[in-house]
């Protein structure tokens, strides 16, 4: 009997959770992948490749195939598809804000797919149409459907994010996106949204130092991987990356035959006092947006279109949000500033962020999010500045807050207190990361 005809509502969706967070893994992979996997790592490479484990791509095919979906299905999609480091998700939103926007004056694409990781509240943040998450009752129902036709075959089962990404495609085609907006997990190459066999677009927000356990242990290895999702006659975009990075996506291009342009300055068009651009990197993030957008509308509707209009543009702007990123709460006497930053580069600016709003508003501030966080006011003792921190992944969580000292401590902003948060065990039952412990005895100073 169908799940739906056995569970109320909440209980279907909780059962869906249960179900997804079964699929996790329980530790980082220690091998590295065989001989005989059919995998290669980047060639070339002066240092000896890290990566561990099979790569999130196997499988993938597979298991598509099993749902009923060929890679036409997939290729109807009209994929935009974005790697990198700092800013995959609100490049991802704002290309789903800007296609939207044009889609309500023109009428294509009427229903954008966006999908997005990690979830901040709610699972269902991953998979969005619109810019809105999928209701509960119709995720839960497509995580049990997709899991019923895989369970009918002995073949391996995928993990979490690999289901993730299948539910999310399974969602796109029953809901008839005309076009789906796809954020890789870690990598490229091997990841496990790499199944996509054609994309319209494809972008490359800026490459840092990370995950390099997997995809290491140099820069120009993790770029190797970035550069994966690279596709024969598709338009590629790239954000301003330091020359290594750069000489390794360039190459990569020309090898699979995809036209590479670098996003390398803040887009004009963009409104000049929005809010949602206030964060200097937001605006870069919304320019390499704006030429994705611009360049898989170009390929869509070649014979009308000339580029966004500034109303489209505008509206879309307007229209961004994206919850925990660069965000601002406003409540009562407190503003709170809330940034999900969990890298070198991305805490490095998020912190710059804040010292910025710092000095602009001199009253109890706060500045809250889910890996590093931070609560600031003006620098009286009567409104004292509080840094939140709260670290719950296997990163170097004391690294990372040493790095949000640094940079406010150049800025010159004085925090009087400091929170640190963790947790003692996973949703799932897994054990804790070791890294959420080892921040809270080596806590550098903030003043």
């Amino acid at each position: 009997m169908a799940p739906e005809a056995i569970y109320a509502p909440a209980a279907l969706a909780q059962d869906a959770i249960n179900l997804l967070n079964s699929r996790r893994r329980r530790a980082r992979p220690s091998l590295s992948p065989n001989k005989t996997s059919g995998f290669e790592l980047m060639p070339g490479s002066n240092a000896k490749p890290s990566f561990k484990g099979a790569p999130s791509l196997t499988g993938m095919r597979d298991w598509l195939q099993q749902l009923g979906y060929s890679d036409q299905d997939i290729n109807n999609l009209n994929v935009v598809h974005i790697a990198g480091t700092k800013g995959k998700g609100s490049t991802c939103a704002f290309v789903s804000s800007f296609l939207k926007a044009y889609g309500d004056r023109t009428g294509f694409p009427r229903k954008v797919g966006l999908y997005t990781s990690p979830h901040l509240k709610y699972v269902q943040e991953r998979v969005q149409i619109n810019s809105k998450p999928i209701s509960e009752t119709s995720f839960a129902k497509y995580v049990f459907e997709v899991w019923d036709k895989l369970s009918s075959s002995d073949s391996a089962k995928p993990r979490y994010l690999q289901l993730l990404f299948l539910v999310s495609v399974h969602a796109f085609i029953k809901e008839g996106v005309d076009a789906a907006v796809f954020e890789t997990h870690n990598g490229g190459e091997y990841d496990a949204t790499n199944a996509i066999e054609k994309s319209i677009v494809s972008g490359i927000t800026p490459i840092g130092m990370d995950h390099i356990e997997q995809l290491g242990p140099t820069i120009e290895n993790i770029a190797w991987h970035k550069a994966g999702i690279f596709r024969k006659g598709a338009l590629a975009f790239s954000a301003s990356q330091e020359l290594g990075v750069a000489e390794v996506l360039s190459r990569r291009a020309e090898e699979k035959e995809a036209g590479l342009t670098y996003v390398t300055d803040v887009d004009p068009a963009l409104p000049a006092n929005a809010p949602a651009l206030k964060p200097e990197v937001q605006k870069m993030n919304a320019s390499l947006a704006l030429a994705l957008s611009n360049g898989f509308l170009k390929l869509k509707v070649p014979k009308e279109f000339s580029g966004l209009t500034s109303v489209d543009v505008a509206r879309g702007v307007e229209q961004f949000f994206w919850i925990g990123r660069y965000q601002q709460i406003v409540n009562g006497t407190c503003q709170w500033f809330l940034d999900g930053a969990h890298n070198d580069l991305s805490v490095h600016k998020a912190a710059q962020w804040f010292a910025e709003m710092a000095t602009e508003t001199q009253r109890y501030l706060s500045w809250p999010y889910s890996e590093a966080c931070a609560k600031a006011a003006s620098s009286t003792t009567s409104n004292p500045r509080i840094l939140i921190f709260s670290h719950i992944s296997d990163r170097d969580g004391a690294g990372l807050l040493r790095l949000i000292a640094k940079t406010l401590q150049e800025r010159g902003i004085l925090i009087q207190y400091l929170i640190l948060s963790t947790y003692d065990e996973r949703l799932d039952g897994g054990t804790p990361p070791g890294g959420a412990h080892s921040a809270l005895s080596m806590v550098p100073s903030i003043s």
